[in-house]
């Protein structure tokens, strides 16, 4: 029988898969969380480009994969593979996911044209926590997919979830959660169905355990405490 997924790739603590989330997912068995941006369905998988005085935006080719939301069936699996899960564009989806009462905003920095900011689920009760930063970031860093977030922002993601060794996304993009996940010395696992941003994805955790955080210590294979944040 052959496996759900064409490529599987091992860099680091992290593996990256090629396919279909929903023939994948359940293949994998356990993990720690969920942390996640998929498609909203809002026709946001690609963009022309701008020019402006801001410096404007790079074009991306339309592909169709922002057409609709994910079926509800792929949140099931979610919540059925994990105790936590964190889910970008939470708006969204809020009838798909129980109630969940710490809810993350990322505060865009900037009042444009664009939405001012992005809502994030989380399975966890807290006080609902900000993050600011202008999207300019995504300039800085190089964005190489129409809907990346900045790895600062994926950072303070995974930080939702202290203890969590493992860390799931389904919707891998450019990668960005498990760039994220390299950093802060973290398990990840991706699955992206589309073979350019799976390329772009893996270079990206390349150079992340290439050029680990300066202010990450590197993990300790015998003895991995959970971060505080």
């Amino acid at each position: 029988m052959s496996e759900p997924w064409s490529r599987k790739e091992v860099i680091g603590g992290c593996t990256l898969y090629l396919g279909d989330c929903l023939e994948i997912m359940p293949t994998l068995g356990r993990v720690d969380a969920v942390v996640t941006d998929p498609p909203y369905g809002i026709g946001r998988d690609g963009q022309k480009r701008t020019t402006g005085g801001n410096g404007g935006r790079k074009d991306y080719d339309f592909k169709g994969w922002d057409a609709t939301r994910p079926p509800a069936e792929i949140f099931d699996l979610m919540r059925s593979l994990s105790d936590d899960q964190l889910i970008w564009g939470g708006n969204y989806f809020a009838d798909l996911m129980p109630a969940g009462g710490k809810w993350l905003v990322w505060d865009k920095g900037q009042r444009i044209n664009q939405s001012d900011g992005e809502l994030a689920y989380t399975s966890r009760h807290g006080a609902l926590r900000i993050f600011t930063q202008n999207r300019v970031a995504l300039l800085l860093e190089g964005a190489l997919h129409p809907t990346q977030k900045p790895i600062e922002i994926m950072v303070w993601s995974v930080q939702q979830f202290p203890d969590a060794r493992t860390i799931l996304d389904p919707f891998m993009g450019s990668g960005t959660t498990l760039v994220a996940c390299a950093k802060l010395g973290r398990k990840g696992i991706g699955i992206e169905l589309d073979p350019e941003y799976f390329d772009i994805a893996c270079r990206r955790v390349e150079e992340a355990y290439r050029q680990p955080d300066f202010f990450v210590a590197a993990p300790d294979p015998a003895k991995q405490e959970a971060f505080e944040i």
